[in-house]
């Protein structure tokens, strides 16, 4: 499909069939997700895949009886590593030369050490940047998902083993829908949203 038909056709899917994901599939989703960019390349996302039918009901209950969770293919849990940063950063610039490599991961170091605001900040912002890349990808492949902030994030959490180190920022539900999406609510103009140089 098309990347523009992708970005047009994606909606919020409510409800979905019983439909099978393949590994295969949910690995090229993946791929995609991994070349979404992020801060210095620390690359802190980290994404819980959750296919098991009880896993996904007990996640369901902790969405408020969101039914799209429990009849989706598959549920992705986007975390973010706040550490991921000062975990062996030369790694995230391995194929750069030493001198390049040396300099960025200063940075790295100088930006992110003593700033637990910023660690969080960017987790966010890459998990959010993380999740279209993942709905477009879907789309392209002929599945359909949404996204998803509506449940308990402590008890998702606990749930899937969360590390100390690490939070939980949003889910994307993936699968085949099982009926058409209402039209869109409706959408602001350009003139409404767009300014140019400043407010």
């Amino acid at each position: 499909m098309d990347t523009f038909d992708a970005i047009k056709s994606r909606r919020s899917i409510k409800s979905f069939k019983n439909h099978e994901i393949t590994k295969d599939e949910i690995n090229q989703i993946l791929e995609y997700a991994i070349l979404s960019p992020t801060s210095y390349n620390i690359q802190n996302w980290r994404f819980v895949v959750v296919k098991e039918q009880k896993l996904k009901d007990e996640i369901c209950q902790l969405s408020y009886g969101q039914r799209q969770v429990a009849e989706a293919s598959l549920v992705i849990v986007l975390c973010a590593d706040l550490k991921a940063w000062k975990k062996n950063p030369e790694r995230y610039w391995k194929n750069v030369p030493e001198k390049s490599r040396n300099y960025l991961v200063a940075g790295i170091k100088q930006a992110y050490s003593d700033n637990s605001k910023l660690e969080k900040d960017q987790a966010i912002r890459s998990c959010g940047i993380a999740a279209q890349t993942i709905m477009l990808a879907a789309k392209s492949m002929g599945y359909d998902s949404c996204p998803m902030e509506g449940f308990d994030y402590e008890k998702v959490g606990k749930l899937i083993h969360l590390p100390d180190d690490h939070i939980v920022t949003m889910m994307v539900v993936i699968g085949k829908s099982a009926k058409d999406p209402a039209p869109r609510g409706g959408q602001l103009p350009l003139s409404d949203v767009v300014f140019e140089n400043s407010f």
